[in-house]
């Protein structure tokens, strides 16, 4: 019975945690296609800088190199928002992680209770608590 309550409310707990998960992961990939277009505009600009810097007035080239400044902003922009995204959904897994192993205590924790309660003091008793401290090495 109380493993059907710790299951039941995990799977509630993960239920939209698959959704969550792409949803972070298809923001993180138009994050990486943004970036990878404004590189290819910064790349675009300096090229043209560089072949036209000897007939640039001294606005133009400032002006030029303003346009290329704020591609790169945009691009860090995107990055800062990238890496800000993989940490909340980090965050997201290691919350369910942590609560899945406190769940996996509390529940090994009335198992051991159970054992100790039901009086199991005979031979087959003993047998069943070996098991279980067998069972439970097994799973660290």
């Amino acid at each position: 019975m109380a493993t059907a309550i710790y299951l039941e409310h995990y799977l509630d707990s993960i239920e939209n945690l698959p959704c969550e998960l792409q949803r972070n992961f298809t923001l993180m990939r138009e994050l990486d296609n943004r970036t990878e277009e404004k590189k290819g505009e910064i790349d675009k600009l300096a090229e043209e800088y560089i072949a036209n810097v000897k007939n640039l007035a001294s606005e133009q080239r400032v002006e030029h190199l303003q346009k290329i400044q704020n591609a790169y902003s945009k691009c860090k922009e995107f990055s800062d928002d990238k890496v800000q995204l993989a940490m909340q959904t980090y965050e997201m897994v290691d919350k369910h992680i942590r609560r899945l192993d406190a769940d996996l205590a509390r529940f090994e924790n009335e198992l051991k209770e159970k054992l100790e309660l039901s009086g199991y003091e005979s031979t087959e008793g003993r047998g069943l608590k070996s098991k279980w401290s067998n069972y439970k090495a097994l799973s660290v």
